[in-house]
């Protein structure tokens, strides 16, 4: 399975159904939320309401509850009353659950706890996978901490592994990798930072939630002009060369050429 989506992921809760189409128009997809952003109390409604959703299937995913738990059940029953084939799994840790999960659905793992991590590499190699996303705050409550940032702001080093590793697995099998979320809305700056970290590192998207934090994201995975000039004219002077050459007095091999080609691919060329 390819994920085709663009870098900014925005998440609504289910039980919001008048922010659906709004949430649609503003990100790359909408993430409708029917886990932590809906009270046990008002799952049963948010089901109701993505029943009766007339969204485009091909930009939404629907995050269900822990294959573990009835809500689960209840999360996959209603969406094969829909169009809705993409579904994100919270708490996903168990590589048999997740392959076992009805073929018709394509999963993004969702690995926010220790055993998610710990099973990234396991998950990642399951047909029915497309992406992996790694979650900061579940995951340090999973293994008795309080936060998964500094006073600062930056990440605690549990945090930055995590990230690392997910992005590794996905990376490995040739699956997308989606960054966690900030939950600082206010700190753009911080923001714009990690997002440019995750697009230069390798990762596909960044899920966010807040409308105004989709330009920051989108802006933070375009290449600035430079490194866009640069990309494409090591890649126009390589088609006259073979193996290793020197372009403008730097050593271009592969791995070089494979960096560009990336640069131009997140310009949409």
């Amino acid at each position: 399975m390819t994920f085709t989506l663009g870098p900014a992921l925005l998440f609504c809760p289910a039980d919001r159904p008048e922010r659906y189409a709004k949430a649609a128009e503003r990100a790359d997809a909408v993430i409708l939320d029917l886990e932590d952003a809906v009270a046990p109390a008002d799952k049963a409604a948010a089901r109701g309401a993505l029943i009766e959703s007339e969204l485009d299937p091909a930009r939404v995913i629907v995050r269900v509850n822990p294959p573990e738990t009835d809500a689960f059940v209840a999360d996959l029953s209603t969406l094969s009353q829909t169009d809705y084939r993409r579904i994100m799994v919270a708490k996903a840790q168990s590589p048999k659950r997740l392959g076992r999960i009805d073929a018709r659905f394509e999963v993004i793992a969702l690995c926010e706890t220790a055993k998610g991590v710990a099973q990234a590499d396991r998950i990642a190699e399951l047909a029915n996978v497309s992406a992996l996303m790694w979650g900061a705050e579940d995951l340090v409550a999973s293994i008795g901490g309080t936060s998964s940032r500094k006073p600062n702001g930056r990440y605690r080093d549990i945090a930055r592994y995590a990230r690392s590793r997910v992005l590794l697995a996905a990376a490995a099998r040739g699956k997308a990798a989606i960054d966690a979320v900030h939950l600082d809305i206010a700190d753009t700056k911080r923001l714009g930072i990690e997002a440019a970290v995750a697009a230069a590192s390798g990762f596909t998207a960044t899920a966010c939630i807040h409308p105004s934090q989709v330009a920051i994201i989108r802006d933070a995975y375009l290449p600035d002009a430079r490194s866009l000039a640069w990309a494409r004219a090591v890649l126009t002077a390589a088609e006259g060369e073979r193996g290793v050459f020197r372009h403008d007095g730097r050593m271009v091999d592969e791995p070089v050429l494979r960096h560009a080609r990336s640069l131009v691919a997140r310009a949409g060329d």
